[in-house]
């Protein structure tokens, strides 16, 4: 969300069409975070803490098999390619909204922090959860307190 400062000279729904407008992504050409069907992206969390970077993707309908989680350098990208399952006909259904679409997220996390090699995942009751440890020598250390002599 944004804020946008609003002139109040001119009367209240020309600014709001202008500020709708160009408070919209639309030149934004560095968001790689996209759906090939134009549709919404599966909603995530993103929680850091001392020993790791948590994360929480909602994608309920699909199974562990679908996903392809990468990490090249400090890029994380999160993909799904499932296909819309075939409607046949004399199913039963009157109408069906269910969709299984692909999508691709990516994040960067902070550079020489993840320790690759310990990174792990799962996926249950529609989320998927990875886990992503940071090397020892990034992690933050308590305040000491030094004495002085």
């Amino acid at each position: 969300m944004s804020l946008i400062k609003r002139n109040g000279a001119l009367p209240p729904a020309f600014p709001a069409l202008f500020d709708d407008f160009f408070g919209r992504d639309l030149f934004n050409w560095n968001n790689r975070n996209f759906s090939t069907t134009q549709t919404s992206l599966p909603a995530v969390n993103i929680k850091e803490t001392a020993d790791a970077f948590e994360v929480e993707m909602a994608a309920p309908g699909m199974t562990k098999q679908d996903f392809r989680v990468e990490l090249n350098g400090n890029q994380l990208t999160i993909s799904c390619n499932k296909e819309n399952r075939e409607e046949k006909q004399g199913n039963g259904y009157t109408h069906q909204e269910f969709s299984y679409q692909s999508f691709q997220r990516m994040f960067t996390l902070p550079k020489d922090v993840v320790d690759e090699d310990r990174i792990e995942g799962k996926y249950e009751n529609g989320l998927l959860h990875l886990t992503i440890p940071k090397r020892e020598e990034s992690k933050q250390k308590a305040p000491r307190r030094i004495e002085i002599g």
